[in-house]
């Protein structure tokens, strides 16, 4: 009876370390492909690093031109609006940290793909076909955060900073001499930021559609909800009241959004059970 019992777990460890070494070997091919995908898009994103670099420093130098246009029109000297480095490597590292950032933006359809296809083979029919949506909403998602962040809240956050500058009447004064690697960083944090949080409905769609949320709880869970979306606010953007606000506002709205979608799934649930 006892070398029955051992024969039969034996059986079991070895039908489980099997399909563990299966799923092994599947996350090794798509960690490879993710790789390969991300070197080609920071290779492509290497040659036309200046034209990114050029398009990141636009809404500087629209901040600048705005200041200097109040300033010459108060009689004063316009803003030189100039970027500076102050290590020898330090530009060369910038374009190299920016063309990684480019990859990552260029390769993430087939780093989401490659994601999709490790989790499809334990998804039924009509989860994929439940899932494939979302591989489609979330860089526009991104996308839409990023653009709110060129648009309106970068331009501010600049033209804000460049107006702290004065002059004292001992003829000293306070300049701003903006670094380019600390400008690339508040670029793509902000970037990053708003990018991620509005992939806040999908994240919670996806674990309503699992079960592991319910609309009711995310009701329930307003108020600790704002208090954790006004810490995150005040952690990612700069000590500006104003962005940390829009931000803010912009993720609890997506929270909202959340609470209805995950409604709607609860809604539809009983009918794809049948």
């Amino acid at each position: 009876m006892t070398a029955k019992l051992e024969t039969e777990n034996k059986d079991e460890m070895e039908d489980s370390r099997a399909p563990l070494l299966e799923h092994l070997k599947e996350l090794r091919t798509r960690i490879i492909y993710s790789i390969i995908a991300l070197a080609i898009g920071f290779t492509i994103c290497l040659f036309f690093v200046r034209p990114i670099f050029d398009l990141l420093v636009l809404p500087f130098e629209q901040a600048v031109a705005k200041v200097s246009a109040d300033l010459v029109a108060n009689g004063k000297e316009a803003l030189d609006g100039d970027l500076i480095y102050t290590q020898v490597l330090e530009f060369f590292f910038v374009k190299l940290k920016l063309a990684l950032f480019g990859g990552v933006v260029l390769s993430f359809p087939v780093l989401a793909y490659q994601i999709y296809k490790f989790v499809a083979p334990g998804l039924y029919k009509n989860e994929k076909m439940a899932f494939l949506p979302y591989l489609i909403v979330s860089p526009l998602l991104f996308l839409v955060g990023a653009s709110m962040v060129f648009f309106f809240i970068f331009p501010y956050v600049l033209e804000f900073g460049l107006r702290q500058q004065q002059a004292f009447s001992t003829g000293a004064s306070v300049t701003l001499l903006p670094k380019v690697s600390e400008y690339l960083g508040l670029a793509t944090t902000l970037f990053i930021a708003f990018g991620l949080s509005f992939q806040l409905p999908v994240i919670l769609s996806l674990l309503g559609r699992a079960g592991i949320v319910s609309s009711m709880a995310l009701k329930k869970g307003r108020r600790y909800a704002v208090v954790g979306i006004a810490l995150f606010a005040a952690f990612v953007t700069p000590p500006d009241p104003i962005t940390q606000i829009v931000l803010g506002s912009a993720i609890y709205l997506l929270y909202e959004i959340s609470i209805l979608s995950v409604r709607a799934i609860e809604k539809k649930r009983p009918e794809e059970d049948n």
